[in-house]
């Protein structure tokens, strides 16, 4: 993966034996995967949030606040294929003062291996402002948690560089969600667009950061080496995108 700063934070911790783990399941269907049957890395996203959701739902925390995603990792050691069972292991690997850390392993019948690691806000739903966790949430994610302090929410990645190509891109209203503005799995596909162009990738590690809510409509992206950068038309960056790895199938 590009050259992105690490802290202690970011460490994939292993699924605990205490705690709170959630469990889902997932299938990589006709409009899922790529040509040759590779599961897309919009795919992997939209797993995640959909077992994030389904968590919190079930632990009675769904009204408790809005939450906001400002960073994921996907780590794929091994991609999930078309219609391979995938069983999803989630739980909260950290607290910060008003944001959270969500670990998510993933494993296929037929060898599919990624682990996935994002950085949540969490928002009051009256100021959508950050908010800090009550009682409750401490309750059912602390002792999964076990004391780890989640990363810290600032915006890491580094800035294009002048020199950085640039292609224009455009959200579709397609891409819009419940909040009213492109859904973060929609992203990640620029970097499908950009692995289209190569052999199909055995491997990834690869990164996003999300800085600000993209709207349908044209956009830009900058890259350069491993980094990738979406832009809206005024050229303020929407989100960043570093990958590395991609050892061809």
């Amino acid at each position: 993966m590009a050259d992105v700063s690490r802290e202690p934070g970011d460490v994939l911790v292993a699924v605990p034996e205490r705690g709170r783990v959630f469990t889902g399941s997932a299938r990589g269907r006709l409009g899922d995967v790529t040509p040759a049957g590779r599961v897309r890395m919009d795919t992997l996203a939209r797993w995640l949030q959909d077992v994030a959701y389904d968590d919190v739902a079930h632990a009675g925390l769904a009204e408790a606040g809005s939450w906001v995603v400002r960073r994921t990792r996907l780590l794929v050691r091994r991609f999930p294929r078309f219609d391979e069972p995938v069983t999803l292991h989630t739980f909260c690997s950290g607290i910060g003062p008003r944001w959270a850390q969500r670990r998510t392993s993933l494993r296929g019948e037929g060898g599919a291996e990624v682990e996935a690691d994002a950085l949540w806000i969490f928002l009051d739903w009256e100021t959508l402002l950050p908010a800090r966790f009550d009682d409750r949430f401490l309750d059912v994610y602390g002792e999964a948690a076990a004391g780890r302090r989640a990363a810290r929410a600032r915006a890491r990645h580094p800035s294009p560089p002048d020199g950085a190509r640039r292609f224009d891109w455009r959200f579709r209203a397609s891409d819009t969600d419940l909040a009213d503005h492109v859904n973060n799995a929609a992203y990640w596909e620029v970097l499908e667009e950009r692995l289209a162009l190569g052999d199909e990738p055995a491997e990834l590690d690869a990164e996003i950061e999300y800085r600000d809510p993209a709207q349908p409509g044209p956009a830009r992206v900058a890259h350069d080496g491993d980094m990738l950068w979406i832009t809206n038309s005024d050229g303020v960056i929407l989100a960043s995108i570093a990958a590395g790895g991609t050892a061809a199938a």
